[in-house]
């Protein structure tokens, strides 16, 4: 199958070169959402109600593979993905789904679409993906060629290619969480950070600069990694537990199932701090490799990164994006915030293959596609 046989690339820097990525199959559907009126949700305090809407639509996703590796990217406020033709109504359901669930229970509005890639070819624009390999039990998928954002604008405009479900229909969202707490910036600020190609300019040319940015974060202790070695802190009671509520109550009352995430969360928080290992569960594991799992960096039709950082690092990428704006090569936009925060997809903390999701804590990705200078 075309996205099990793709290499899983180590070094991150690699996925700025095009010739890395390989197309998708001409039969594939890609799918895309994003939220409406995210910014001011985000604006309202509600970024973890954002976050958790976005990483629902790959959790559906994941859930509805049953296992099958398929390529995905959480985007803040939305999420894109792909899939072979035979699964397009297993996805199309699963959208659906989330657009349902996300209005029942947090009245936002989820805009979804599932495109052709073939259509998006003959709109002129490319779907080309590679796989990074973030650990030894994750890997994530990166996109380049500018189809999903063609994809996404799409989408915006109103083409339906979704059929809306009934209302009550429930998506299967199990493993979405949301129990770690902000991580605090250590080297003076979190910045979320987009860099997209400018009008007109190819993948190779959009590379060297994507590269250069790469070059400067690559000086910093962990390559700016938000999250501690030994993984991301942890309270009780967690911040997300009602949105986890939400997120797995099915038919149940909210309050009731927040009362049983109350009581896991409580002995998962006892195991955490003390590092009892109880059958078979490592603590200590587990929470290194939440943070090893973790997606704080993706090129998804251009370069998308939430790093800890320090002033003079902010400014020196501003100086180089800035070069790179004016002469047309590339449009940019950035956010700053205090803390980082994680929302995750986990079917099964015995194992290692669990998802971690980076973005800003005050709005993140979807502040800086507000201001993002260019074009």
């Amino acid at each position: 199958m075309f996205y099990d046989d793709l290499p899983r690339r180590a070094a991150f820097s690699e996925l700025a070169d095009p010739v890395h990525y390989d197309p998708l199959p001409d039969d594939w559907v890609v799918g895309t959402s994003d939220i409406i009126g995210s910014t001011d949700a985000i604006a309202a305090g509600k970024y973890k109600v954002v976050n958790m809407i976005g990483a629902a639509v790959i959790s559906s996703q994941i859930n509805a593979a049953n296992g099958r590796a398929f390529p995905f990217v959480f985007g803040g406020d939305g999420a894109a993905f792909a899939h072979p033709p035979e699964f397009r109504a297993q996805a199309e359901a699963a959208l659906a789904a989330v657009q349902v669930w996300a209005r029942a229970e947090f009245d936002m509005g989820l805009r979804v679409g599932l495109f052709a890639v073939s259509d998006i070819r003959a709109a002129g624009h490319e779907v080309a993906v590679a796989r990074h390999s973030a650990s030894q039990g994750v890997d994530y998928a990166m996109f380049t060629g500018g189809g999903v954002s063609w994809a996404e604008d799409q989408m915006k405009a109103g083409i339906e290619t979704v059929a809306e479900a009934p209302a009550g229909t429930q998506p299967d969202l199990t493993g979405l969480s949301c129990r770690w707490s902000h991580m605090k910036a250590q080297s003076g600020t979190i910045l979320s950070l987009l860099v997209q190609p400018g009008q007109g300019v190819d993948a190779a040319t959009f590379s060297v600069v994507a590269q250069d940015v790469l070059d400067i974060v690559q000086t910093l202790d962990r390559g700016g990694h938000p999250s501690p070695p030994e993984g991301p802190g942890t309270g009780w009671p967690p911040p997300g537990a009602v949105l986890e509520a939400h997120a797995s109550r099915g038919d149940m009352p909210l309050a009731k199932r927040r009362r049983q995430i109350l009581f896991e969360t409580a002995i998962a928080w006892v195991l955490l701090k003390t590092r009892i290992k109880l059958g078979g569960f490592d603590p200590a594991h587990y929470q290194r490799t939440v943070g090893a799992n973790a997606d704080y960096r993706k090129f998804d039709d251009g370069l998308k990164m939430t790093i800890d950082c320090d002033t003079a690092t902010v400014a020196r990428l501003t100086e180089i994006l800035e070069r790179a704006r004016a002469a047309g090569t590339i449009k940019y936009g950035l956010h700053t915030q205090d803390e980082a925060m994680m929302t995750c997809i986990v079917p099964s903390i015995m194992d290692d293959t669990h998802v971690h999701f980076i973005d800003g804590a005050a709005g993140g990705y979807t502040q800086a596609a507000m201001g993002i200078k260019g074009g």
